[in-house]
């Protein structure tokens, strides 16, 4: 699945918190999750999961600069108990100054409506005599380490706080003797959050979606994230299906992440972020799609069965968002666009046929 929820019972181990992070997932409240694809501004985007190598980790002079310009601070990191009232505020003056949505709050950040923590989560807390600055939450495994978030007093933005809480969050995995530390993703083409690649970059990993492997990052091509590979690769069976006068829209999918949602967790509803529409647009049925997995590297013939009926009163041009999509059925699978296109022009209307009889 490109999208996955699951709600780990009492306590997370942290082999187990490991097992999870190497396979791309993150920490959300009390859940952890993986998507392999975004949303922001009505714009599609890959999420890409990256990790710091802490083996042969050293901090850069940037970092170096970073320590001694908050030299004059007072750092603690601790296991992360309870959350204080000046933890609150300080998080809701940064909330207010961010130029983006941060959580409602910090408790439905870190622990949502629960009242325990599954997880083996330490503070990092930055004063500048007693006043708290700036404060920063991680989580450990047994072998690896992963960020969950940092804020600051916007008074002292020109320390850079938020890069030096991430430094000292590597700093203090690697001391403890941990082999990676994740970071979470980031987006190409977006740039909230490529500061994360410059926190390590000599030691920076990302995970292939494609292969399942992690792999330096000095390797990574921006013209080949998933996102770009599933469009090149449907515009080129479209082009293919034109030339066949075969009928179809090219679409954006509205609810890709829905089983990321507490309400649809774990009911199998489609996940892919784009598909081609066969036959005309029409929101009383659904009609067979096409899809392009990279991870087998091929075109899927499927049918879905429409799960809710969303009945929004505007239809976006671009965006399918009129219905609740489930995969039901897979009819063909190739990887020539050539040879998806001769079977949709030729037989569709014959397999619908035999499917629906």
């Amino acid at each position: 699945m490109l999208a996955e929820l699951h709600y780990p019972q009492n306590s997370l181990k942290g082999e187990d918190l490991d097992e999870y992070l190497e396979k791309g997932w993150f920490r959300m409240g009390q859940s952890i999750f993986n998507t392999n694809f975004l949303k922001f501004n009505g714009l599609l985007f890959s999420a890409i999961w990256l990790r710091i190598n802490l083996l042969n980790f050293k901090p850069s002079k940037t970092q170096q600069k970073l320590q001694k310009l908050n030299a004059k601070f007072n750092v603690e990191i601790n296991p992360s108990i309870f959350l204080s009232p000046e933890y609150l505020i300080l998080f809701n003056k940064y909330k207010n100054h961010v130029p983006f949505d941060a959580a409602p709050s910090l408790t439905h950040l870190l622990f949502d409506d629960k009242f325990s923590n599954i997880f083996d989560s330490y503070e990092v807390c930055i004063y500048d005599n007693e006043k708290l600055i700036a404060c920063g939450f991680f989580d450990l495994g047994k072998d690896a380490s992963t960020g969950i978030t940092c804020f600051y007093d916007p008074d002292y933005q020109k320390y850079s706080l938020g890069k030096y809480l991430m430094f000292l969050k590597i700093d203090f995995s690697k001391k403890q003797g941990m082999s990676f530390f994740y970071p979470g993703y980031f987006a190409p083409n977006f740039p909230m959050f490529d500061y994360k690649l410059d926190l390590a970059k000599p030691f920076l990993e990302f995970l292939d979606l494609a292969t399942s492997q992690w792999k330096p990052f000095d390797e990574y091509d921006y013209s080949e994230t998933p996102f770009a590979e599933m469009t090149q690769k449907l515009e080129e069976l479209s082009v293919c299906l034109t030339k066949r006068n075969f009928a179809h829209t090219f679409l954006k999918y509205e609810y890709f992440d829905a089983e990321l949602s507490a309400t649809m967790n774990q009911t199998g509803v489609f996940d892919f972020p784009i598909f081609l529409l066969c036959f005309e647009r029409d929101n009383s049925v659904s009609n067979p799609l096409i899809i392009y997995d990279v991870i087998s590297r091929q075109y899927h013939l499927v049918v879905c069965d429409i799960v809710y009926r969303l009945n929004n009163e505007t239809i976006k041009e671009d965006f399918y968002n009129e219905n609740l999509l489930q995969m039901t059925q897979h009819l063909f699978a190739t990887e020539s666009a050539e040879a998806m296109a001769l079977v949709v022009s030729k037989s569709l209307k014959k397999i619908v046929g035999v499917v629906n009889s």
